[in-house]
């Protein structure tokens, strides 16, 4: 059995992988050019980085001179510039810190669904968790990340379902 600075170790190579992994999924290649396409320009926005639960939780309105993080479908938003709902002791403060899916999708600060699962979601609240991460989310917040969640399968193996098309600047029609 690894002790416990073995799994640290481990735990740093994963994340260095997960990075890269993700800094390839957004960085512009050649396929565009290979397919006589002018690449578009990218948005310049805050820099995008890779969350685990622990660097999260770090941003969760507590501090009056941190950003306020919180993550939907394991997207990081920067919810800083709605203070007023989002800060220490506003309304959905709750939902900060943390992947709070499910709670976003079930419209609940219940701490038991302050969670990224989803499972055993209706049809309906699924409806409703794309509606509110697309229109009201992905409209308003800049993305600052991701979660290693979204980005890793439990085992630390790259998630190969993961698609950085989240990004405002992003265009999978133009990448491949």
């Amino acid at each position: 059995m690894a002790g416990p600075a073995s799994r640290r170790r481990l735990r740093r190579r994963l994340r260095r992988l997960a990075a890269l992994a993700l800094l390839l999924a957004l960085a512009p290649g050649p396929p565009a050019a290979w397919a006589g396409q002018a690449p578009r320009p990218a948005e310049r926005g805050p820099p995008v980085r890779l969350f685990t639960e622990e660097e999260l939780a770090r941003y969760g309105g507590e501090e009056e001179d941190q950003p306020i993080y919180m993550a939907v479908k394991g997207v990081v938003f920067d919810v800083t510039s709605g203070k007023e709902f989002y800060g220490r002791g506003a309304p959905y403060n709750a939902l900060t810190g943390k992947d709070s899916t499910r709670g976003v999708a079930k419209m609940s600060l219940d701490p038991a669904d302050l969670t990224h699962d989803t499972t055993g979601l209706t049809a309906e609240e699924l409806k409703s968790l794309d509606n509110v991460f697309t229109k009201v989310y992905k409209a308003k917040y800049p993305i600052v990340g991701y979660t290693a969640r979204r980005i890793l399968n439990e085992d630390g193996s790259p998630n190969l379902d993961f698609k950085p098309e989240d990004q405002p600047h992003f265009d999978t029609k133009d990448e491949f």
